[in-house]
């Protein structure tokens, strides 16, 4: 049995969001899924086969994707912290396991390579101009993925807006400012400016769109990108009432992030100066053009809105309010 054709998956970042979400959904279709961690005894799936290692590390990586169909690049620097020095490093790595194994790579993508107040709306043809140094380094990533593919090494992008989900981590804005992970919900903290729209991927359905890209990748060209719309929030209230509903509060003490802030804090914290980065995204809408996706799947996963914001916020410890009480909130 030849790559092209096991069913055999390693997931890279599987401790993580999209990498835990997407390592379940390639299981309950049939994969058998590998992950390559640091800690071996941290990995939370059924079914799947742990192996210890790190992506810095090109003969782990290419030894852990001997025989795989597919991998799955969803890992990143916690906290945004060394993407300069580590980010490139770890793409080209997984570049080598799939030149050695005849993989395809699967990459989450994100709307960091794009000048927000450029271009409202974007599709998988717009240029990329990005404005900040993770958009830069982004751009960089992608333009690897498609001049290995010229070179045999196939791969697919799959680009979203700003992820949450049960499996969250501390990088989300959603695990990292509109709740706290353990705590009531008191005060919401919204980044984003009043009236403007901003797009939201639940992980759980950005895991299942990878899985089902994965079961036809041998339709796709060497190198393919798609576009996943997500929740589209299009004036910034919708996400903050879903989280209200699910907390049980009728009028909920919204706050703005004091952004102002943060280049302050950044001096001495290089995650703070990281996100304040992120501004521009939202202070500008940047929504998601999915018809290329929706063309070749039929649909994308879709959960609603107040199932999955209950849901995060109790992958995240988040007391959620009682069902009734949940209906009359609504």
């Amino acid at each position: 049995m030849t790559a092209q054709n096991a069913r055999i998956a390693l997931v890279l970042g599987a401790n993580g969001g999209v990498g835990g979400e997407t390592a379940a959904a390639l299981a309950r279709r049939g994969w058998t899924v590998r992950a390559l961690v640091r800690d071996p005894g941290q990995g939370r799936l059924a079914g799947v086969d742990y192996r210890k290692g790190d992506v810095l590390d090109r003969d782990a990586v290419v030894a852990a994707a001997q025989g795989a169909a597919i991998i799955v690049h969803a890992v990143n620097p916690p906290g945004y912290r060394g993407w300069k020095t580590l980010v490139l490093p770890m793409i080209d790595n997984t570049i080598a396991a799939a030149r050695a194994s005849g993989a395809r790579i699967l990459l989450p993508g994100t709307i960091y390579n794009y000048d927000p107040a450029a271009h409202a709306v974007i599709d998988e043809t717009t240029p990329q101009r990005a404005l900040t140094r993770k958009g830069r380094i982004r751009i960089a990533m992608e333009a690897r993925l498609e001049a290995a593919a010229e070179d045999g090494v196939r791969s697919l992008i799959l680009r979203a807006g700003d992820y949450f989900g049960p499996r969250s981590t501390a990088n989300s804005w959603f695990a990292s400012g509109l709740v706290k992970p353990g705590q009531a919900v008191k005060t919401i903290l919204y980044p984003g400016d009043k009236n403007v729209g901003h797009a939201w991927a639940y992980l759980p359905d950005v895991g299942e769109t990878f899985a089902r890209l994965a079961d036809r990748e041998a339709e796709l060209p060497a190198f393919a990108r798609f576009h996943f719309e997500g929740v589209w929030d299009a004036d910034g209230t919708a996400m903050v009432r879903a989280i209200a509903r699910a907390a049980g509060l009728a009028r909920p003490d919204v706050r703005r992030l004091p952004w102002g802030l943060l280049p302050v804090a950044g001096l001495f914290n290089e995650t703070m100066r990281e996100l304040s980065e992120m501004r521009p995204f939202w202070r500008h809408p940047v929504r998601l053009d999915n018809h290329r996706l929706v063309a070749f799947l039929g649909e994308e996963p879709r959960t609603p809105l107040d199932v999955a914001v209950r849901a995060t916020m109790q992958g995240l410890d988040v007391p959620v309010a009682e069902t009734a009480r949940l209906k009359r909130a609504a």
